[in-house]
């Protein structure tokens, strides 16, 4: 995908990375209309769905745009040992221009996994599949962070004309050892990170049942979709951070380029939780980013 935006930070250019694309900001959105159907159980907070497959899926809906004018959707899938309530720092500037869907998946939070319930990047990716269904939402631009972001780059591949576009913030390509998502909040979050910040991570990992620990553990611990890349058919935007514990710049290069049409996006940022060390950083190329896809469609 062609851009004439230019990277502005010399870490950027450390990394050779002018000639793969960054998005343009841009001040103004096209909002757009889409019919949808609503699912009628409602609870404080958000609502609750329930899945085919048995699951009973909480989430959150945002919408702070004109009332008589609706947004494209958003499907957001956070990552391992949290909420959805991760993507607070997206929803006031994305939910004027967008409607955001931010579930808790199966297992977190809110959200309920049956006894049966298979642990497994596609399980999840039918999961979230059944969700789009549930709101009536035929397609959406698909949005992922860490464990999420994996499981966002298994949806696109297996929905391409379900997925409008795919943003993967720190997402893994390849296994991690369950070990990493136990290290102290300040590797996940970085340096700039609070003490009431790190006691709130604290408490979403710690809230997550052991039964969840297992089954995602056995997940990230054989993750592997270098076969899937390629079948990703979506603009695809991949951002990660320059000094990320998860996973190395030089690691990413060796993934994103086999994404056809995508782009590599590298923060200044000692986190690899990007989505909420840098969330406004990541906010304001996503959205240049929305912009400039709409405009090339």
């Amino acid at each position: 995908m062609n851009s004439q935006a230019k990277p502005s930070r010399r870490t950027l250019m450390k990394w050779g990375l002018a000639s793969t694309g960054f998005p343009i900001v841009s001040r103004a959105m096209t909002q757009a209309a889409e019919a949808r159907s609503r699912p009628e159980k409602r609870e404080p907070g958000g609502s609750t769905i329930a899945l085919p497959s048995g699951a009973q899926l909480f989430y959150q809906e945002d919408w702070l745009g004109a009332p008589w004018l609706d947004g494209e959707p958003v499907l957001f899938l956070h990552g391992n040992l949290e909420t959805s309530e991760v993507w607070y720092g997206w929803v006031p500037r994305m939910a004027q221009r967008f409607r955001l869907y931010r579930p808790d998946l199966p297992g977190f939070g809110r959200s309920k996994a049956p006894s049966n319930f298979e642990w497994s990047l596609a399980n999840y990716t039918k999961v979230a599949a059944d969700f789009l269904d549930a709101v009536g939402a035929g397609s959406a631009h698909v949005i992922g962070a860490k464990t999420g972001g994996a499981i966002a780059m298994q949806f696109a591949a297996t929905y391409p004309q379900r997925t409008r576009t795919l943003v993967v913030a720190s997402g893994p390509f390849s296994s991690v050892d369950p070990k990493t998502e136990n290290s102290s909040q300040q590797v996940r979050l970085g340096s700039a990170a609070t003490k009431e910040e790190m006691e709130y991570f604290d408490k979403l990992r710690d809230a997550t049942s052991p039964e969840t620990r297992r089954g995602i553990g056995s997940i990230i611990s054989t993750i592997n979709l270098d076969n899937l890349l390629a079948k990703i058919t979506a603009r695809t935007l991949i951002i990660t951070s320059d000094r990320s514990a998860l996973q190395s710049v030089e690691t990413v290069l060796r993934y994103q380029p086999k994404i056809p049409n995508s782009r590599l996006l590298v923060l200044t940022s000692d986190a690899y939780h990007v989505a909420v060390a840098n969330a406004d950083e990541c906010v304001t190329n996503v959205l240049a980013f929305l912009q400039e896809t709409k405009v090339q469609a």
